[in-house]
Protein backbone atom coordinates (compact mmCIF):
# COMPACT_ATOMS: atom_id res chain seq x y z
CA UNK A 1 0.00 0.00 0.00
CA UNK A 2 1.82 3.60 -0.67
CA UNK A 3 1.71 6.31 1.64
CA UNK A 4 3.33 9.11 2.19
CA UNK A 5 6.79 8.79 4.21
CA UNK A 6 7.91 10.40 6.92
CA UNK A 7 11.54 11.58 9.04
CA UNK A 8 12.22 12.33 12.20
CA UNK A 9 14.49 15.83 12.00
CA UNK A 10 15.35 18.76 14.00
CA UNK A 11 15.15 22.25 13.15
CA UNK A 12 17.45 24.76 14.69
CA UNK A 13 17.30 28.86 14.02
CA UNK A 14 19.70 31.24 15.65
CA UNK A 15 19.90 34.95 15.60
CA UNK A 16 16.41 35.15 17.21
CA UNK A 17 15.91 38.51 19.43
CA UNK A 18 14.54 37.33 22.91
CA UNK A 19 12.25 39.95 23.50
CA UNK A 20 9.66 40.34 21.10
CA UNK A 21 10.20 43.92 19.35
CA UNK A 22 8.66 46.90 20.23
CA UNK A 23 7.06 45.14 23.86
CA UNK A 24 8.24 43.24 27.05
CA UNK A 25 7.73 40.08 26.43
CA UNK A 26 10.32 36.81 26.39
CA UNK A 27 9.56 34.99 23.19
CA UNK A 28 8.16 31.55 24.00
CA UNK A 29 7.06 28.56 22.81
CA UNK A 30 3.49 29.51 21.95
CA UNK A 31 4.70 32.56 19.80
CA UNK A 32 7.08 30.46 17.82
CA UNK A 33 4.07 27.96 16.99
CA UNK A 34 1.74 30.47 16.25
CA UNK A 35 4.78 32.35 13.53
CA UNK A 36 5.48 29.26 11.61
CA UNK A 37 1.90 27.98 11.69
CA UNK A 38 1.49 31.56 9.35
CA UNK A 39 4.28 30.51 7.06
CA UNK A 40 3.60 28.47 3.97
CA UNK A 41 7.10 26.59 4.15
CA UNK A 42 5.57 25.12 7.45
CA UNK A 43 2.05 23.50 6.07
CA UNK A 44 3.37 19.95 6.17
CA UNK A 45 5.57 20.06 8.83
CA UNK A 46 4.46 18.37 12.33
CA UNK A 47 6.08 19.59 15.34
CA UNK A 48 7.00 16.22 17.68
CA UNK A 49 7.52 18.36 20.90
CA UNK A 50 7.23 22.12 21.82
CA UNK A 51 10.27 24.27 20.54
CA UNK A 52 13.20 24.86 22.72
CA UNK A 53 14.30 28.42 23.86
CA UNK A 54 17.30 29.46 25.09
CA UNK A 55 18.93 32.80 25.54
CA UNK A 56 22.64 32.97 23.63
CA UNK A 57 24.29 34.20 26.72
CA UNK A 58 23.11 36.47 30.48
CA UNK A 59 23.96 39.41 28.47
CA UNK A 60 22.51 38.76 25.25
CA UNK A 61 19.15 39.85 23.65
CA UNK A 62 19.50 36.93 21.32
CA UNK A 63 18.26 33.65 21.60
CA UNK A 64 18.35 30.00 19.46
CA UNK A 65 15.23 28.41 19.33
CA UNK A 66 15.38 24.58 18.10
CA UNK A 67 12.27 21.99 17.28
CA UNK A 68 12.14 18.10 16.65
CA UNK A 69 9.46 17.72 13.70
CA UNK A 70 8.08 14.90 11.69
CA UNK A 71 8.14 15.88 7.68
CA UNK A 72 5.69 14.38 5.56
CA UNK A 73 6.79 14.13 2.21
CA UNK A 74 4.62 14.74 -0.36
CA UNK A 75 5.88 12.00 -3.33
CA UNK A 76 4.46 8.38 -2.85
CA UNK A 77 6.60 5.36 -1.51
CA UNK A 78 5.97 1.93 -2.68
Amino acid sequence: MPRLSQFKSYLKIISILYIIENTNILINADVVEEILKRNHIFNNIILVLRSHIIKVSPKSDMAIIWFDIWDIQSIMVC
